[in-house]
């Protein structure tokens, strides 16, 4: 006969030896009753959807229930070490001993186990309490597979995404637009069908001001529906349409009954469409397709959202990369520009004062002169072709674009003042919107200039300070007047200045009547009053 002091110990007993039979005394009424709720209580451990397990000290089962005999895949698990009844899996932690500490503590532990068919589990071990050695442990075990797949591949989008557009500054300098949208395309493509198993995909980008949806790229899909013009609208333009009017992912389960979807790849029949998101704005959409029927989950909806997030800030940082680059080379071009324009000016009013002297002389040297006039007046042009090419039109942000003046395009203006400041802002503000601008500092430089462009260049507004070194702007028109037949003058004056009433005087001559500019005037005034004369004069 085994003596035991409780039923605890008896079930332990039990567990590692036969017995005859088990005798419970009248006078232990109570060890009846606890050995009956434990039989019960057993009954419905062995039937839990969690693996429960009493261990020794050792580590070695004494009773486990169903479900962790399926887990281990053996028939008995009595005896046997609990790590070997799992195939000796990795300890990831928190604790790298939770049953040695739960022992030593008398405190719950939990940790994670990792085996080598990639499955996790977690652990909860705790002492057993009522044991009279009190070296026994109940572990429960959680299959959190899924769970910790879905974190590594949360981690594993996260870490995609910041790499779509982690450009080295080696690589920025040595790539262009061009070759940093391939990159991109190509680490997108990458991330996609490597890490989310997505293998027929679509990316299209929004047009702001023409709500049309342009294609990025596309793998799998049917050249023509590549091709296929879609509109950022919820009705006829598809479910890649839907998503980008509706800033709201879209997931089709089955395309044969959907009114949304337009066939993009022949034998698909699910699909899942997400907008490209950046804070509140919808830069384009991503949209992928699958052959089967209900092929996508909630998760690949939230995973794709996810991605498609990343992308969009990919999207941006690559818009803001191209978008510096132009600046810079703006930025460089306006500097050099700035730097030779009114050195190029004087070089020009040299060049038409050695001209006037030389005509009927020696007709040699007036040739040479007038390709020096010319070359002057073809490096500032080319300054300004370089810029251009360095910053196009596409590499700027909308709201950084200068506003377009089509009156001011290709129209030649000279400016006349003794300040080289007024004649440097006049490049600077007139030459970014399209104006070629030359300048002179007396009257009798502009008359010379205007002279000696007749036949060759023509200038289509003439602006000049009403007091100059050698005499008054409305003596200028007048004497201008004999070079043209008509004279596109505006006056710039400062308030109340007006020396022998030339404007009144000017005006009488034919100055037109909106043809002045008080100093100091805003940019907005003086590109009214141009646009107004240069009407004028093409009326």
């Amino acid at each position: 006969m085994v003596t035991v002091a409780s039923a605890n110990e008896a079930l332990a007993a039990l567990s590692k030896e036969d017995f005859d039979g088990v005798f419970i005394p009248l006078s232990s009424s109570g060890a009846r009753d606890e050995l009956i709720q434990l039989q019960h209580g057993g009954a419905m451990l062995r039937d839990m959807p969690d693996g429960i397990a009493m261990l020794t000290e050792n580590h070695e089962i004494l009773w486990a229930n169903r479900r962790l005999h399926e887990w281990s895949g053996k028939e008995s698990l009595v005896g046997i070490q609990f790590y070997e009844a799992l195939d000796h899996p990795e300890i990831m932690g928190p604790d790298f001993c939770p049953f040695h500490t739960a022992l030593a503590t008398g405190c719950p532990i939990n940790t994670t186990l990792h085996t080598a068919s990639n499955n996790y589990y977690q652990v909860h071990a705790a002492p057993l309490r009522g044991s009279t050695n009190g070296r026994n442990l109940i572990v429960t075990v959680s299959d959190v597979t899924e769970e910790i797949l879905q974190q590594q591949k949360l981690a594993a989008i996260h870490s995609a995404g910041r790499e779509l557009a982690d450009i080295r500054p080696d690589e920025i300098f040595l790539m262009d637009i061009s070759q940093r949208i391939d990159l991109l395309k190509q680490n997108i493509h990458h991330y996609l069908h490597d890490l989310l198993n997505f293998d027929v995909v679509e990316v299209r980008l929004l047009e702001q001001s023409t709500g049309e949806l342009q294609p990025l790229f596309s793998v799998g899909i049917d050249q023509a529906a590549a091709d296929r013009k879609l509109q950022a609208a919820p009705n006829g333009n598809g479910v890649t349409g839907y998503v980008a009017a509706t800033a709201e992912s879209y997931l089709c389960e089955d395309v044969s009954v959907d009114p949304l979807y337009i066939q993009g790849v022949q034998g698909a029949r699910s699909s899942l469409t997400a907008p490209l998101m950046l804070h509140d704005q919808v830069l384009g959409t991503i949209n992928i397709e699958s052959p089967e029927v209900r092929a996508f989950s909630e998760s690949d909806v939230q995973f794709l959202e996810i991605f498609a997030r990343d992308v969009a800030q990919a999207l941006n940082t690559l818009e803001l990369l191209m978008a510096q680059k132009a600046n810079t080379a703006q930025q460089s071009c306006e500097a050099i520009h700035s730097a030779v324009a009114l050195p190029v000016d004087q070089i020009l009013n040299d060049a038409v004062n050695v001209l006037e002297q030389y005509i009927g002389h020696e007709s040699d040297l007036a040739e040479r002169v007038r390709r020096i006039l010319k070359n002057a007046r073809d490096i500032k042009q080319t300054i300004q072709q370089i810029g251009e090419r360095l910053t196009p039109v596409e590499a700027v942000p909308a709201s950084a674009k200068k506003p377009q003046y089509p009156n001011l395009m290709d129209k030649r203006i000279l400016v006349v003042d003794a300040d080289t400041q007024v004649l440097d802002d006049a490049h600077t503000l007139l030459e970014r919107y399209g104006c070629v601008v030359e300048t002179a500092q007396t009257g009798d430089e502009a008359v010379r200039m205007v002279r000696c462009s007749q036949g060759v260049v023509s200038y289509d507004a003439i602006i000049s300070d009403i007091r100059l070194p050698d005499y008054s702007g409305y003596q200028l028109m007048l004497r201008l007047k004999n070079q043209m037949d008509y004279v596109p003058m505006i006056l710039m004056t400062g308030f109340g200045y007006d020396p022998g009433h030339s404007i009144v005087k000017a005006r009488q001559d034919g100055l037109h009547p909106k043809a002045i500019l008080f100093k100091p005037f805003r940019l907005d005034q003086l590109i009214d009053v141009l646009e107004t004369i240069l009407l004028a004069a093409a009326a």
